[in-house]
């Protein structure tokens, strides 16, 4: 079995790529990149000080070997400032990537949440009958993906996660040294409420879909754990994990907005603050992003999810080990 995995270098496609080389599932993994170094880097870090045999690294821009059996398309521009760049990529690319793959391969394609938006007003969750409703840039390019992919491949399955957590996330760094000290900022002054899921949890989920006896095509999958976490008790949790008592103050939305468009001006601090943009910060306003998830876990999901604690336990313990954060001493 052969598997064509694209973001290999992101969060989800990284942890998917270390999953399935310890596992021995695929006599070779295709994985197209645009800095093979990085990739390289990354799997040293992870324990293989040379790429394993089973990998095959190839450039951005070639076109997936013949044979492949299976295809996972993760990657994908997550933080831009500028909507074509959104467009170029999660677009664009993607059905370039994805139009080499055989018509005899399974494709499994990540869109988001962000393309359906965020639960309609008056509703506890979103469901799959409402009209999809993208707030940002990043949301209209997920969405135009999906549309792209149902008539180029209509056999694909895109499903749409929502908020992701585990180890290798580098968008959560901020929220572990946010927490670390005396006042954790809270954008907004009501609790707001979302789905979730761990990056273990889809993983497996995403390969349990690949290994399934018939392969029925999915659009507009919802995914995600069975509870639904808030704003606060992410922060306030990611506290207890670093063992810090602080305070949590909420911050009005106008202020919010004005520090996104200060980091928006200044070079430096887009580097330091990658996801705070003044597209992606119009997701932070509304009070709820639930879906209803139910279909996916009757379907894919496993018989017992990862609790937030553990997830972020698991994310703090990796960015540990990896050098990102040091650990508090008493």
């Amino acid at each position: 079995m052969r598997l064509l995995l694209t973001g290999a270098t992101g969060f989800v496609g990284r942890n998917l790529l270390l999953e399935t080389m310890r596992a021995g599932r695929y006599t070779e993994i295709v994985t197209p990149v645009r800095d093979a170094d990085k990739l390289k880097r990354q799997l040293a870090a992870e324990g293989f000080p040379q790429p394993p045999s089973q990998l095959r690294i190839i450039g951005w821009d070639e076109a997936a070997p013949v044979g492949i059996d299976h295809a996972v398309h993760c990657a994908g521009a997550l933080f831009e400032r500028d909507r074509d760049r959104y467009f170029r990529v999660n677009v664009t690319d993607t059905l370039r990537l994805l139009s080499s793959v055989p018509a005899t391969a399974r494709i499994l394609a990540l869109s988001s949440q962000s393309a359906g938006g965020p639960t309609p007003p008056g509703q506890q969750m979103r469901v799959s009958t409402d009209p999809d409703t993208p707030i940002t840039w990043y949301g209209e390019s997920k969405l135009a993906m999906e549309s792209a992919l149902r008539i180029s491949r209509p056999d694909a399955h895109v499903w749409r996660p929502p908020m992701i957590l585990g180890p290798r996330d580098r968008a959560t760094l901020p929220l572990f040294q946010m927490a670390a000290g005396p006042l954790r900022i809270k954008p907004g002054r009501r609790v707001k409420t979302y789905s979730w899921i761990a990056v273990g949890d889809l993983v497996q989920a995403i390969l349990r879909a690949l290994d399934a006896p018939e392969w029925t095509p999915e659009t507009r999958l919802s995914v995600c754990a069975p509870d639904s976490i808030t704003d606060l008790e992410l922060i306030e949790t990611a506290a207890h994990v670093v063992s810090r008592c602080g305070r949590s103050v909420p911050v009005p939305h106008p202020l919010v907005r004005g520090i996104a468009a200060v980091v928006d001006a200044v070079p430096f601090l887009r580097a330091t603050a990658p996801s705070l943009t003044r597209d992606r910060v119009r997701e932070i306003f509304p009070d709820r992003w639930v879906v209803d998830g139910a279909e996916f876990r009757a379907r894919f999901a496993p018989a017992a999810f990862a609790t937030l604690r553990e997830t972020l336990a698991a994310t703090y313990a990796w960015y540990l080990h990896s050098g990102e954060l040091r650990a508090r001493v008493a």
